[in-house]
């Protein structure tokens, strides 16, 4: 999936509170709700996948599960 747009870097390392977090909170959800992974909206914000991953989690969004389509043996 493409970012929106409203992607927020932020510096590495830097903590983020408050009001901060809770727009960047609600940003991370609005995309990962519309189909975008973890992984990409860490790589668009450059957060780590684990500062992602407990955001969504603090803000209640249920997470998808893990992998794709499951490759079947060739008989």
């Amino acid at each position: 999936m493409a970012a929106t747009g409203t992607a927020t870097s932020t510096e590495k390392g830097r903590r983020i509170v408050g009001a901060e977090r809770q727009t960047l909170a609600k940003d991370l959800v609005k995309r990962y709700t519309s189909g975008e992974s973890i992984r990409a909206l860490a790589a668009s914000t450059g957060r780590s996948y684990g500062f992602v991953h407990r955001v969504l989690t603090e803000s209640g969004v249920q997470l998808r599960q893990r992998g794709g389509a499951r490759r079947r043996k060739k008989s």
